[in-house]
């Protein structure tokens, strides 16, 4: 049932508008806010998962190297 008061349409038209206005204003502030984050951490060089285990791996093989190579060079120590 539509009332034919122009008080109540005009009521409704403001709330109606402001309901509009505040989305708005609330995807502004979301859209503001990534990009302030995109600014902050663009600069960063991150690295997948993959990059970083393939990395680990490396570093623990040559650490096994360096602990083979000490035990050799202290053998050679040892005869010298």
């Amino acid at each position: 049932m539509q009332s034919d008061n122009p008080l109540f349409a005009d009521f409704a038209k403001l709330m109606n508008s402001a309901a509009g206005t505040f989305a708005g204003m609330g995807r502004e502030a979301r859209d503001a806010a990534r990009e302030r984050f995109k600014e902050a951490f663009g600069g960063m060089d991150f690295v997948t998962r993959e990059e970083f285990d393939a990395v680990k791996d490396m570093a623990a093989k040559a650490r096994e190297e360096v602990e083979d190579l000490k035990a050799r060079l202290a053998k050679l120590e040892a005869k010298g």
